[in-house]
C-alpha cells in the first residue's frame, strides 16, 4: 500500500459516512437516490458508473413513457398547415416553445425562443446574421467552445476585428483586466459581439455573469454560451438580460438529442440579418418577383420544418428538472466535486509526486461538476490520456477524454504558446488531432489531450468513489507499466 495516499476508506459505507460528515448539505439532496432508482434503474443494473454529464445529460424513464404516450394517443402532423393534424401539433411546439421562456424565466414580451438543432446550430444563427462590419468587434474569451470559436470566420469574413481575452493558468479563469481593455475598444455606432461560456465545458470555472451588463454597458450585444451551465444552475435571463443565449437541451435532461435552442432578445434579434432563406422562414418568396420577406420573430430562424414531434419531448424533460429542482441538482453536484477534488489532488505516489494535475479551480469557487486534468506517473510523465480512457472503460467506467472542443483553454492549461501553435497552421494541408498530438510529443515534448470526469443530475458517491479507486490504481506507475493505447484514436471531443 502507498503510505503517502489518502486516507479513502476501503470500505463504501463508511467512506460515505464520511464524506456527509464533511459535506452535510448532501443529506438535502437523498431525493435523488430515490429518483435514480426509479427513473435511471439502468446505471446499477448494468453496474455503470456515468461521469460524463458534461458530454451528455441522462434521461428518465418517466420522460420516455410520456412521450411516447402523447404520440401513440394522438395524430399528429407537420405544423406548417391549418389542418386538425397541423392545428394540434402547432399547439405542442408552442407549448414547449413558451415553457422553455418560462423555465428560463426570459419574459416573452422581451425574449424569442428559438429552436435549433442544437446549441451550435443556435450559435451559428447568430454568427452567420450578425452584422459585422469593418470597425466593429468580435471578443471572446480563450475559454469557449469550438462552436463559439467558429463565429470568428464570420466576423473576419466582413472586416470586424477579432480580440481574444486569455485565460490565466493554473485556475484558468478571465484575466480580467485584458478583457476589460478589449471591451473598452467598442466604438460607438458600430456593432459589437462579445461572447463567453457561463461555465466552461473544459475546466469547469463558471465565469461571471455581470460581465453581461459590464459589455452592454460599453456597446456590445453579449452571446451567453449556457450548454454547460443549464443542465446544473439556475439561469435567470430576467436578472441578466443577456441578448443572445445558446442551449443544449440533451446536455439537461438526455432526451430529445436533435433539439437546441436560441433565446434572443427582440431588440438584438432584430439587428441580425440572414444571409438566406429557407422554407418555413418566409412569409412569402417570389421566382419572377426575385424578392422575399422574412416571417417575424422565432419563425424567420427556424429553417425548414421543425423537429415537431421531438419538441413536446423539450417540455416534458424541463418540467421533470423543474419538479426536482435545478438547486437540489446544484447541491449534490457541489458537494461530489468537492469531494473528487480533495481526493484526486491528495493522490500522491510514494516519491512525493502528484498523480493528478487539475486543470482549473482546485475548489468549489465559482466552478461546476466538470473537472479536467492529467494523470501523472512516478517521475511526472504524463501518462496516456487515451489509455487511461481504455482502462476505465473496462470498470464500467464513463468519462471523456480528448481536448473537450475547446482548444483555447487546453492550451494554455497545456503551457503551448502562440508560436508553438501557429506552426501547426502553415501548410495547406489539414491535420488530424491524432497527428497533432503525436507532432507535439515528438517536437516539442507537450500534450494536448486530458481526462475529463463530469458529475450530474443523478450522480451518486459510489460514483466518485469508484472513479477514485479507479485512480489509485496508476499510483507508482508509467506509461510501460500500464501498457499502450489499443486505438483507434478519435477527433478533438
Amino acid at each position: 500500500m502507498n503510505q503517502t495516499a489518502p486516507p479513502l476508506l476501503e470500505e463504501l459505507t463508511p467512506a460515505q459516512a464520511a464524506f456527509e460528515a464533511a459535506y452535510p448539505d448532501f443529506s438535502a439532496t437523498r431525493a435523488l437516490d430515490d429518483l435514480r432508482a426509479q427513473e435511471y434503474a439502468r446505471l446499477d443494473r448494468l453496474d455503470h458508473v456515468y461521469l460524463d454529464y458534461t458530454g451528455g445529460g441522462l434521461y428518465a424513464d418517466c420522460q420516455l413513457h410520456e412521450h411516447h404516450a402523447l404520440l401513440s394517443g394522438n395524430v399528429f402532423g407537420n405544423p406548417h398547415s391549418r389542418n386538425p393534424t397541423s392545428l394540434a401539433m402547432t399547439e405542442r411546439v408552442e407549448r414547449a416553445r413558451a415553457y422553455v421562456l418560462e423555465y428560463f424565466n426570459a419574459p416573452p414580451e422581451e425574449y424569442e425562443a428559438i429552436f435549433t438543432l442544437n446549441a451550435s446550430g443556435a450559435l451559428k444563427l447568430v454568427g452567420e446574421a450578425y452584422p459585422f462590419e469593418p470597425g466593429g468587434h468580435y471578443t471572446l474569451t480563450f475559454d469557449n467552445h469550438n462552436s463559439v470559436n467558429g463565429i470568428r470566420e464570420f466576423a473576419r469574413a466582413k472586416g470586424a476585428t477579432i480580440t481574444y481575452a486569455p485565460v490565466t493558468a493554473p485556475e484558468l479563469r478571465v484575466d480580467m483586466a485584458q478583457l476589460e481593455a478589449a471591451l473598452a475598444q467598442a466604438q460607438p455606432g458600430k456593432h459589437n459581439l462579445f461572447a463567453f461560456p457561463a461555465q466552461s465545458n473544459y475546466s469547469g470555472v463558471q465565469h461571471p455573469l455581470t460581465l453581461i451588463e459590464k459589455a452592454q454597458a460599453q456597446g456590445w450585444d453579449v452571446l451567453l454560451d449556457s450548454a454547460a451551465f443549464a443542465p446544473t444552475n439556475r439561469l435567470d435571463v430576467h436578472r441578466w438580460r443577456p441578448d443572445f443565449v445558446a442551449l443544449s437541451f440533451y446536455k439537461m435532461f438526455g432526451y430529445p438529442t436533435g433539439v437546441g435552442c436560441l433565446l434572443a432578445r427582440r431588440e438584438a434579434l432584430a439587428k441580425l440579418r440572414r444571409p438566406w432563406y429557407a422554407g418555413g422562414t418566409i412569409s412569402i418568396a417570389s421566382v419572377q418577383g426575385d424578392g422575399h420577406y422574412f416571417s417575424e420573430g422565432a419563425a424567420g430562424f427556424e429553417d425548414g420544418t421543425v423537429d415537431y414531434l421531438n419538441l413536446p419531448a423539450v417540455e416534458i424533460g424541463l418540467r421533470h428538472l423543474a419538479h426536482i429542482g435545478i438547486e437540489q441538482i446544484h447541491e449534490r453536484v457541489l458537494a461530489l466535486t468537492g469531494w473528487l477534488l480533495a481526493q484526486l489532488t491528495a493522490l500522491h505516489h510514494s516519491n512525493g509526486r502528484p498523480l493528478v494535475s487539475i486543470h482549473g479551480p482546485t475548489d468549489l469557487t465559482a466552478r461546476g461538476g466538470t473537472v479536467t486534468g492529467v494523470f501523472l506517473d512516478r517521475n511526472g510523465a504524463v501518462l496516456d490520456e487515451r489509455r487511461i480512457e481504455e482502462l476505465a472503460n473496462r470498470r464500467n467506467i464513463s468519462l471523456r477524454t480528448g481536448c473537450f472542443c475547446n482548444p483555447g483553454a487546453g492550451e494554455v492549461a497545456h503551457g503551448l504558446t502562440p508560436e508553438v501553435m501557429r506552426a501547426f497552421f502553415t501548410g495547406e494541408l489539414g491535420l488530424s488531432f491524432a497527428e497533432l498530438r503525436d507532432k507535439m510529443q515528438q517536437q516539442y515534448g507537450k500534450h494536448v489531450g486530458a481526462v475529463r470526469i463530469s458529475v450530474g443530475m443523478v450522480s451518486n458517491f459510489a460514483d466518485v468513489y469508484r472513479l477514485v479507486n479507479f485512480a489509485r490504481s496508476f499510483l507508482d506507475r508509467t506509461n510501460a507499466d500500464i501498457g499502450p493505447f489499443g486505438g483507434p484514436d478519435h477527433t478533438c471531443g
